[in-house]
């Protein structure tokens, strides 16, 4: 019987094993899954901005001027179970009193192009800042390009909000 006895003290215990198994494993799995965070969502590069996102380059040097469009907009935009009605009042910022006369000169054509940017709006966009944020970005580029085509020049830096009601 004492053969038996020496055969268990010589058998190492499977559990210590197994325990240091899982541990390695664990720490390897811990290791990947962090690599692999890293690779995935902690890029050093900045994400690339969208068009709307990207604030217009300043168009010409000189004092900002404010150029006040006299009546609101008034429009509708569709909605998840209704339409809505949206009142907009609007100040247009230019650089220089050139760049303010062309742009009283040219109202009608503000207005216009305005009134197409704003109503491609929807409900769900108008509802949060980051949607009113985009279609002030969009109403900008919509009226840089039409101005540009008509004067030659941006004469627009950008759109302004100075009054926003949604019922």
């Amino acid at each position: 019987m004492a053969d038996d006895s020496d055969m268990l003290e010589d058998k190492p215990s499977g559990g210590k094993k197994n325990i240091l198994i899982f541990i390695i494993l664990g720490v390897v799995l811990l290791a990947a899954g962090g690599a692999a965070g890293y690779f995935l969502f902690g890029s050093s590069e900045p994400a690339p901005m969208t068009e709307a996102e990207a604030e217009p380059e300043p168009i010409v040097s000189g004092p900002a001027l404010y150029v006040t469009l006299p009546q609101p907009f008034i429009f509708n935009v569709t909605g998840d179970s209704r339409d809505r009605l949206v009142q907009v009042n609007v100040q247009l910022l230019v650089r220089g009193e050139a760049n303010e006369e062309l742009a009283k000169s040219h109202l009608p054509l503000i207005r216009s192009t305005l009134l197409s940017a704003f109503g491609a709006a929807t409900v769900e966009q108008l509802r949060n800042p980051t949607g009113r944020m985009d279609l002030r970005a969009n109403a900008t580029q919509a009226l840089q390009s039409a101005m540009s085509k008509v004067a030659g020049e941006n004469v627009v830096e950008r759109v302004l909000f100075t009054g926003f009601v949604m019922q």
